[in-house]
């Protein structure tokens, strides 16, 4: 079994390195399986393939919705192609809470960019995972690395206080505003703001573009005020309009120019480290998260134990002592449904 994993993950890493879209794709999708098996082959897969990632940009784009992302997106893709860049971009769509499924469109907004021969536009599903972005997302980026693309763009779902995960896994977070002036920073929570390293204002064409340059104005004054993330560069805000091709050139040069200056004095690579360290502990969460919900001595506390929090009998934070209890240490707590009738018949 170990031996056939092994060889998938070689021969389909081998694929992925060569250039081949399709099995990028193929790679991308066996990463956001959540069948053990396939899980056990995309982790033979990444760290085959460590020694080649890394070699990008990664640029996080948020923005509320209706702001253009779709639209920046592949103005601003088309330019880095046109600089001779090899452009990856994993759009992020939102999940219905009741059916989990999604419409994944990005990459019918992004006909160009989807038939450029230079280009990976791939939509994924948020599923649960808060923060904008998908839980994998981080092991995609990685993959279009190893492909050879040297520019990644990850657009999240949306824009607010816990959209802000993309910040934490990709080297350049861009916020998009819409022309609106004061009324639009308001509705932007400051966390978001201090973690921009440069917002964009889209729409910048026709009868909003005095609004788009107010606005810019507005939120320029707005990041001298905030706390800078960092030591090296100082954010900047910019207008833009995809529609006309205004600002698009100017905004891709600021991106280039951070990438020159963050290589130059390190920074870069603390981020890299530090990004690194966070999803090892992501990861740790998750699976024991994983490993704790599959458990049967869980299972049998939680049939116990959920009817009396349910009741308000037992506290919330008190009932998941105990199951964790439980799960780190069977010992603690043999039998929940004997604790329980033991506190019945005392009266506690």
């Amino acid at each position: 079994m170990a031996a056939g994993v092994a060889a998938h993950s070689a021969g389909l890493a081998a694929a992925l390195t060569a250039g081949s879209r399709r099995d990028l794709a193929r790679a991308i999708t066996l990463v956001e399986s959540t069948r053990a098996d396939h899980r056990r082959a995309a982790e033979a897969l990444l760290e085959s393939l460590a020694p080649v990632a890394g070699r990008s940009l990664r640029v996080g784009i948020s923005g509320a919705p209706g702001v253009g992302k779709s639209s920046l997106i592949e103005a601003l893709g088309l330019a880095a192609l046109a600089s001779g860049r090899r452009l990856a971009v994993l759009a992020v769509d939102p999940s219905s809470s009741l059916s989990g499924g999604s419409i994944l469109g990005d990459k019918t907004r992004m006909t160009e960019l989807a038939r450029h021969p230079r280009a990976f536009v791939r939509p994924s599903p948020a599923g649960t995972t808060l923060g904008g972005v998908a839980r994998r997302t981080r092991e995609s980026i990685v993959l279009c690395e190893a492909a050879g693309h040297d520019l990644v763009l990850v657009e999240t779902v949306g824009v607010g206080q816990a959209e802000v995960a993309v910040a934490g896994m990709t080297d350049l977070f861009v916020l998009l505003l819409s022309p609106g002036g004061g009324d639009d920073l308001q509705g932007i929570k400051r966390g978001i703001m201090e973690l921009a390293d440069l917002v964009l204002v889209t729409k910048a064409d026709g009868d909003l573009a005095d609004a788009a340059t107010r606005a810019c104005a507005d939120c320029a004054n707005a990041l001298r005020m905030l706390r800078l993330r960092s030591r090296h560069w100082t954010p900047a805000a910019m207008t833009c309009s995809a529609h006309q091709g205004r600002g698009i050139q100017e905004a891709l040069e600021a991106l280039f120019a951070f990438e020159r200056t963050m290589l130059e004095c390190g920074e870069l690579l603390e981020r890299r480290e530090s990004q690194a360290l966070a999803w090892l502990w992501s990861e740790i969460s998750e699976q024991l998260l994983s490993r704790l919900k599959a458990d049967a001595s869980v299972a049998a506390s939680l049939a116990a134990l959920e009817p009396r929090v349910r009741r308000g009998e037992l506290p919330a934070a008190a009932a998941a002592q105990r199951i964790v209890s439980r799960f780190l240490d069977a010992g603690i707590l043999i039998d929940d449904a004997a604790q329980v009738r033991r506190e019945k018949e005392t009266g506690s």
